[in-house]
């Protein structure tokens, strides 16, 4: 890779950042990647799944096919950093480092374009909407893979706190299946000072997060994983008024889907016991959104090999998270996948992800060309 190839991947990363764009709405983000690949000479095709973009590449001589892909959405986070570059879309920021992603799925294009040491067909696959669950479905009910066979695919993903440009590679499942819930309480409005002409849905919430937060420490095996939060609350608009609602809202992770039904269920009672409890009524919904992201055994051992190929530090020695990634869907239509982690290098003030004051690091893009070019390359000789 040269280094004028990583000025242009670094400027555009910066760009992406500065103009983020949250799920199902990358519209000029869209743009900007086919606009980068029509200036490299690069068919592609647009508007896959939503504001999905897929490159292809193909030299004579196999007939065998690959997938790379990178996510392109950003967070509904207000960015608090004052770098040059930052969000100019408030309310909205790469929070998560899609923007490092994409610009680096742009410069592994350029650089397969230009190698000639390959042959076969290898897919691009600039994914939208991975935050909210929804893309890698969406495009594979656009027919992804039936347009663009890929025998095997790989992703990415930069971790802070791991060595920087050292390849994390999971023997076990990487991301857990992920999911939201809401709960809305509907008691009676009145005034402050005569709670007891009303039903206080503020209390019925406060004992609500309260029992929520016991269900993983007294219902769920301590061997077992599972993250149960309480993120947001929403209620009332003056402080001498009990309002008439209140909205909680929240997120379940988990690796096993037995243990999840078990956590449901008692999520539901609890909800409808305090609602009754306290009086007021309860309208809730808890939601699936994933599936367990797992390597598969053969693209997990090749992701090493290529790690060690390119001259990157490899591990291990990685540890499961309870994020969740949508890329799951596209290793689970039958063909083979592998998911790594890339360290983003030591975690600073603000440095973790879904962090204000985030920020993708640039050193990490050479490191990220290298081992998905050399993944590639090496997936159609395997």
């Amino acid at each position: 890779m040269t280094s004028d190839l990583l000025t242009r991947v670094t400027e555009w990363r910066h760009h992406l950042h500065a103009h983020p764009e949250l799920s199902s709405h990358e519209a000029e983000t869209g743009a900007f990647i086919s606009a980068r690949l029509t200036e490299m000479g690069i068919e592609h095709e647009t508007g896959i799944g939503g504001h999905g973009v897929v490159a292809r590449l193909h030299r004579p001589g196999s007939n065998r096919s690959v997938g790379l892909r990178a996510d392109i959405d950003a967070l509904p986070i207000q960015e608090t950093n004052s770098f040059a570059h930052a969000s100019t879309n408030p309310g909205v920021m790469h929070a998560c480092g899609h923007d490092g992603h994409t610009a680096a799925l742009l410069g592994i294009a350029e650089a397969l374009s230009r190698d000639e040491d390959w042959s076969g067909t290898i897919h691009l696959i600039f994914q939208p909407a991975e935050e909210n669950g929804e893309g890698a479905k969406a495009m594979i009910a656009d027919r992804l893979f039936e347009r663009f066979p890929c025998e095997r695919v790989f992703a990415w993903h930069n971790w802070p706190g791991l060595e920087l440009g050292k390849i994390g590679v999971y023997d076990r499942p990487a991301m857990a299946v992920g999911g939201e819930w809401t709960v809305v309480l509907r008691g009676e409005a009145g005034h402050a000072a005569m709670p007891h002409d009303t039903r206080d849905p503020v209390t019925a919430a406060a004992h609500l997060i309260v029992a929520l937060n016991s269900v993983v420490s007294r219902n769920v095996d301590p061997m077992e994983t599972v993250a149960l939060t309480c993120s947001t609350i929403h209620g009332g608009t003056a402080s001498n008024q009990i309002p008439g609602e209140v909205t909680i809202k929240g997120t379940l992770r988990t690796f096993n889907p037995e243990l999840r039904k078990a956590v449901i269920a008692r999520m539901s009672a609890i909800i409808e016991g305090t609602a009754a409890a306290m009086g007021v009524e309860a309208i809730y919904d808890i939601t699936t959104a994933g599936k367990v992201m797992a390597d598969t055994p053969e693209e997990s051992a090749l992701s090493v090999k290529a790690a060690e190929a390119a001259g990157l530090k490899t591990t291990r020695d990685i540890r499961p998270v309870m994020g969740g990634d949508d890329f799951a869907f596209m290793v689970d239509q039958g063909r083979g996948g592998s998911y790594v982690m890339i360290g983003n290098g030591p975690v600073g003030p603000d440095g973790k992800l879904h962090e204000s004051g985030y920020d993708f690091n640039d050193a990490v893009l050479g490191p990220a060309i290298s081992f998905m070019t050399t993944v590639a390359r090496m997936a159609l000789k395997d």
